[in-house]
């Protein structure tokens, strides 16, 4: 939902969201509230998180879960995770993410798909881009080969960064 018509700045964004209780992300100028995840959502990032943060750690990365914002150009959205090689001079946000996972629902998958799938696929620095559906048992990536992304849905995907296997089994397992 988006928020007051003014047009905002990133040091103005950027003030606003540490003295805020409530997260938003900056799209276009303007600011868009974040919802809260279902129960759904969350077990599903806390398990492909579980998989993917000992392996980023291990090839020298971070693995962020939904509070870490990244800035793409002039808009700031928080993934719901991004794995990071190159870490920002900036502490308040993440600029060259390897991966990104957004878990979709029906509040967010026209966001996911839309405007954040465009921006974040801009980044030299992504690998690729995971959907994960918090509603049925599906996994989905925009994968980048060489100067091209190829989408494809998987069940298992061995993923460049972090060097990791991933299968559907083992995220949705308990949760769908």
């Amino acid at each position: 939902m988006a928020l007051r018509e003014k047009a905002w700045d990133l040091e103005a964004y950027l003030a606003l969201e540490e003295a805020s209780q409530e997260k938003h992300e900056l799209v276009q100028g303007r600011l868009w509230a974040m919802a809260g995840a279902g129960r759904e959502h969350n077990r599903l990032l806390t398990r492909i998180f579980l998989r993917l943060a000992p392996a980023a750690l291990k090839a020298g990365c971070e693995a962020y879960v939904a509070d870490m914002r990244l800035k793409v150009g002039e808009d700031v959205f928080y993934p719901d995770l991004m794995v990071v090689c190159e870490p920002s001079s900036d502490p308040r946000y993440e600029e060259r993410p390897c991966l990104v996972v957004e878990i979709l629902s029906e509040g967010t998958e026209a966001m996911d798909r839309g405007r954040k799938l465009r921006r974040y696929l801009s980044l030299p620095s992504l690998k690729a881009y995971l959907l994960l559906d918090s509603r049925e048992r599906r996994g989905e990536g925009y994968f980048r080969e060489g100067e091209v992304w190829v989408y494809r849905e998987w069940s298992v995907v061995d993923l460049a960064c972090p060097p990791v296997r991933l299968s559907l089994d083992e995220v949705y397992e308990g949760v769908l």
